[in-house]
């Protein structure tokens, strides 16, 4: 008895750890580090808000800035690129019967590590001059990074309860208000009233959902902040590939677990 506990409650807190709410914080929050991160570097390029690199863009053009209309552009297919090769790489390893959520993060973790190499190779030359050679290739290696984490949320089928994006926040502060104001409702609803309540408490539960992920990501930009423009160091981008690292470690062994049980 005094043997199976430690593996009980291993078991326990790597299930935990990869449930939605601490999960979605985990991803979210690195998504906020990483383009605030960017955003600041790069002179305005988003890696997780890519559609903003089209905002930019426009705007760019009409200044006739063509170079940054150009290196803005180019974050939108190469976004489109990582996702395609992000759902195939899930496509194979569900054909290969592996953990797909753990090989995404695997993947993440690779991405988020060659975008810190670019950044700190090429970073230096950015300090007194935006110079689009230098801005473009450490722009796509972290939007591919992105892009792999936009793409594992859909692909992770069966991890989280329903899919909600861990990158960009506009979608998930709408459902938050539309459920505050669902919640609001159905306390004004006659008593008894059973759809009410079914979707006051469908509105709750999606909260304990959404909640970490927006709280997340405001923690990460604003860590990113404090790293980037107070240490100054483009090194501190080494924090997100530690927590997606440990992410895949979690799941990795949590999916041996299950098949060590299973057998």
């Amino acid at each position: 008895m005094v043997a199976s506990s430690p593996t009980k409650s291993a078991f326990s807190l790597g299930s935990y750890l990869l449930s939605d709410g601490p999960a979605g914080f985990m991803l979210s929050w690195v998504a906020g580090f990483v383009d605030t991160s960017a955003f600041i570097i790069l002179f305005g390029i988003f890696t997780a808000h890519v559609t903003g690199n089209i905002a930019l863009a426009g705007y760019e053009f009409v200044q006739s800035d063509e170079e940054s209309t150009i290196t803005h552009l180019l974050m939108f297919p190469a976004f489109m690129v990582a996702v395609a090769a992000t759902s195939l790489l899930a496509r194979y390893a569900r054909k290969k019967q592996w953990p797909v959520f753990a090989v995404l993060l695997t993947a993440e973790a690779i991405a988020l590590t060659v975008f810190l190499i670019v950044g700190v190779t090429f970073s230096p030359a950015l300090m007194f001059d935006i110079q689009e050679e230098y801005i473009l290739p450490i722009g796509i290696a972290g939007v591919i990074a992105m892009a792999i984490q936009n793409a594992l949320m859909k692909e992770a089928k069966g991890v989280f309860k329903s899919y909600i994006p861990t990158t960009v926040m506009t979608g998930n502060t709408t459902q938050l208000t539309i459920d505050l104001v669902q919640i609001a409702v159905s306390k004004l609803a006659p008593a008894g009233d059973e759809k009410a309540a079914l979707a006051s408490a469908e509105a709750t539960e999606r909260l304990g959902r959404v909640v970490p992920i927006l709280i997340g990501f405001a923690l990460g930009g604003l860590g990113a902040t404090y790293f980037v423009l107070i240490s100054e160091t483009w090194w501190s981008l080494v924090i997100p590939v530690i927590v997606i690292s440990f992410m895949a470690v979690v799941a990795f062994s949590e999916h041996s677990k299950t098949v060590s049980n299973e057998g």
